[in-house]
């Protein structure tokens, strides 16, 4: 039990960092905290290329695997 505990810790911290860099690489959608640091500035407001895409679709995989790593901790350590 001690050993899925370190990994689902680990996988919680790895993830927790991919996900915050993965976050952070997404455009401002413009208004708020984005304009602030220059981020309002974009030329195609509706428009989502494959790229962003791609990224919208690999953060939301990471979340998932993130909030189910935060689910089964939670799960390990109340029955062990």
């Amino acid at each position: 039990m001690e050993i899925l505990n370190w990994t689902l810790t680990a996988i919680l911290i790895l993830t927790s960092v991919f996900l915050t860099m993965l976050i952070l690489m997404h455009k401002g959608k413009g208004g708020g905290m984005s304009d602030m640091f220059g981020g309002g500035m974009s030329s195609s407001l509706g428009s989502s290329g494959v790229a962003e895409r791609n990224l919208n679709r690999f953060t939301t995989l990471v979340a998932i695997v993130w909030v189910a790593s935060i689910v089964l901790l939670g799960v390990a350590v109340r029955f062990s």
